[in-house]
């Protein structure tokens, strides 16, 4: 049995986590920048307010204390998903996380009945903990289980969890009402491509022949129909495959055309890829820099470069990369034009432990991965940023706008929650002894 666990409006729950005063409130979380709403809560639902929606439309909303835009916190929900991951990972046989409010688990050698209970335990010992509201969807197969957390979601009869077994009445009159776009892996264009050939729910998708299906459209749709019959085709590895690519980029907080600017920003976004490639293990043969004005303003000259450096071998030393952004900077920055976004990419990506070294490396000679590893471990206690290559200055034009950011409670020690006592509250207990 495969399990989902999956935390509700993750992102505003983090935030009630530590502001209980924002329980029952309509509150969203907005985009880099504060640009757009990308997570609500319920109460905003409520107010048809939709996802995406532009955030200078809702202040006066905000100003009026109608709703609470917050925003975006990363580092606070990086590891409030970490925590989640290892509170999952003490109670069950194995994880994976799937995104950074979904998790994968796995339940091999239990009984039906005991994955349900399992489960509901999961979901009370979340809230205890970490004071998360989750949902728990359980199933044979991945894409089952998909579903059955989505009713778990909505339906309130199942209390936050729900399990299909696949050949159950239930199980068909779900698929029988489910678009068959909504089905985990179909996308519109596939959906609409389907649509064509008459398969329009889950359950007629389920119920196509395998080989036309594989014949027709792709072996990725023959699987997904036999995920839906309860026949599992997924594993588990597949859900954590290496990247192929490692893109980090960002919109300025205001345009700038600076270069030792945007090369601070670009530095930035360079440790933080170099971080992302070696927790997966991997070397990077290439780095690719990127820089966009804001093609909106029609009153400012536009310019899309980008540019591809070659790394003298596979790499995953933030210095060597660092040092090859600085060198596409340099190749495609323009003083004239006035930058809205750049961007890191690392392309080429090999498995470390795979490469076979070069006849002139000397290992002996080569200590940068004890380096990088224990800049990693003081980052990942510390708070990402803690050590870094370089100084940056805090106000300079490409730092993010985050006006409403909630404090980062759990991995600065500057903001941490405090903690005390209203002083009449101190004299009233004064008078009373």
């Amino acid at each position: 049995m495969i399990g989902l666990v999956d935390a509700n409006n993750f992102y505003v729950s983090c935030e009630r986590v530590f502001q209980p005063k924002l329980e029952g409130r309509p509150v969203g979380v907005m985009s880099n920048n504060d640009g757009c709403v990308i997570a609500r809560s319920a109460e905003l639902k409520a107010l048809d307010i939709p996802m995406g929606a532009p955030a200078f439309k809702l202040e006066g909303l905000r100003r009026s204390g109608k709703i609470v835009l917050l925003s975006s916190n990363y580092e606070l929900y990086g590891d409030m998903s970490s925590r989640l991951t290892q509170l999952l990972r003490d109670a069950c046989p194995a994880v994976a996380p799937y995104s950074i409010d979904e998790m994968f688990v796995y339940l091999e050698g239990l009984t039906t009945q005991q994955c349900e209970a399992l489960g509901r335990q999961l979901r009370q010992r979340i809230r205890r903990h970490l004071g998360l509201p989750v949902c728990v969807g359980l199933a044979p197969t991945h894409t089952l289980a998909k579903l059955a957390n989505h009713l778990a979601k909505h339906d309130a009869h199942y209390q936050g969890v729900c399990l299909l077994s696949g050949k159950d009445h239930t199980t068909a009159a779900l698929l029988k009402q489910t678009a068959v776009a909504s089905v985990w892996g179909i996308g519109r264009r596939l959906a609409e491509r389907l649509a064509v050939s008459g398969i329009t729910t889950a359950w007629a998708l389920r119920e196509s022949d395998i080989k036309q299906l594989r014949k027709r459209f792709s072996v990725v749709v023959a699987r997904t129909a036999l995920e839906l019959r309860g026949t599992p085709c997924l594993e588990m590895n597949a859900l954590d495959q290496p990247r192929q690519r490692i893109l980090t980029s960002r919109s300025f907080g205001q345009p700038t055309g600076v270069f030792s600017q945007v090369h601070n920003a670009l530095r930035r976004h360079a440790q933080r890829s170099a971080e992302k490639l070696r927790e997966q293990q991997s070397l990077a043969r290439a780095v690719m820099v990127f820089l966009n004005t804001n093609r909106h303003r029609r009153d400012q000259l536009q310019y899309f470069p980008q540019t591809l450096v070659a790394l003298p071998s596979p790499c995953d030393d933030t210095r060597v990369i660092l040092e090859a952004v600085r060198q596409g900077l340099e190749q495609i920055h323009r003083p004239r034009y006035q930058f809205m976004k750049a961007g890191v990419m690392l392309l080429d990506l090999v498995d470390a432990e795979q490469h076979q070294l070069s006849l002139l490396h000397s290992p002996s000679r080569d200590r940068h991965p004890f380096l990088m590893a224990t800049v990693d471990q003081i980052n990942q206690r510390m708070g990402q940023g803690t050590i870094s290559f370089g100084m940056t200055n805090a106000p300079a034009a490409w730092q993010l706008r985050c006006a409403h950011r909630s404090n980062r409670f759990t991995t600065r020690w500057d903001e941490l929650m405090k903690v005390g006592t209203h002083p009449g509250a101190i004299d009233e207990c004064t008078s009373r002894t």
